[in-house]
């Protein structure tokens, strides 16, 4: 889909093209925090390969076209969004959204305990909604070499603490049980954003906890029916 947009968009004549990748681009083991130069080096985790090598190739197709066109077209490589309005369908999210409503869900039933996928032990990088559209915007608008980039917030947690300030701020405080016969995925995400901030003056503002809060207060409302207040998405 994103190389058909990519060729429709250079045989309209597009000024310029703004492809957003995925971390999962990124080798399997590649060393954190993760560079830029780094990407080539080697497969993506096996669970998500197929979905990294197909955002890889709008990299690829945006250097050639850039080489045998002059087509301006840039690429972003972006770690994990969340935040209010995110996908909370079990069966499509990611993982923040997916915890928010399995914390909610347990809390609905009293049930005293809640199953988590993994041993809680790999890490994962979070850029907060607002950040991420900060950050695609400047580099839209300053940004035009052929080199991707990386979009980050240059911290990394383990989603053992992810689930645990998730438990603490949604007030759930039964067991955490973890599924050790489940994946893990990539072991560490965590991204150098040094470009960013050199190419195009990005670096992310919103806090962790303070993006995790807006998150679980924006899906706490709509839980008691609160539709329409996002006013209260950020405050």
């Amino acid at each position: 889909m994103g190389i058909q947009l990519m060729e429709a968009a250079r045989q309209e004549g597009v000024e310029k093209f703004v492809a957003v990748g995925t971390i999962c681009a990124y080798p399997k083991f590649t060393p954190v925090p993760f560079k830029e130069e780094d990407l080539w080096n080697g497969y993506p985790e096996e669970t998500n390969a197929p979905y990294g090598l197909a955002k890889k190739m709008l990299l690829v197709q945006a250097q050639a076209y850039r080489q045998q066109y002059g087509f301006n077209s840039i690429y972003l490589l972006p770690v994990n969004f969340y935040g209010p309005g995110d996908n909370f369908d079990p069966g499509y999210s990611h993982v923040i959204p997916a915890l928010i409503k399995k914390v909610f869900d347990a809390m609905d039933k009293g049930e005293k305990q809640m199953v988590v996928w993994g041993t809680g032990k790999v890490t994962r990088e979070f850029l907060y909604v607002e950040d991420a559209a900060e950050g695609i915007v400047l580099a839209t608008e300053k940004y035009n070499k052929p080199d991707p980039i990386n979009l980050g917030a240059a911290f990394e947690i383990s989603i053992r603490e992810l689930v645990k300030l998730i438990a603490e701020i949604a007030g759930f405080d039964g067991e955490i049980r973890w599924d050790t016969s489940k994946p893990d995925g990539q072991p560490r995400r965590c991204l150098d954003v040094s470009k960013a901030k050199e190419e195009f003056g990005f670096e992310a503002k919103v806090a962790f906890r303070e993006g995790l809060e807006n998150t679980i207060m924006w899906y706490r409302d709509r839980l008691l029916g609160g539709l329409g207040n996002e006013d209260r998405i950020l405050r």
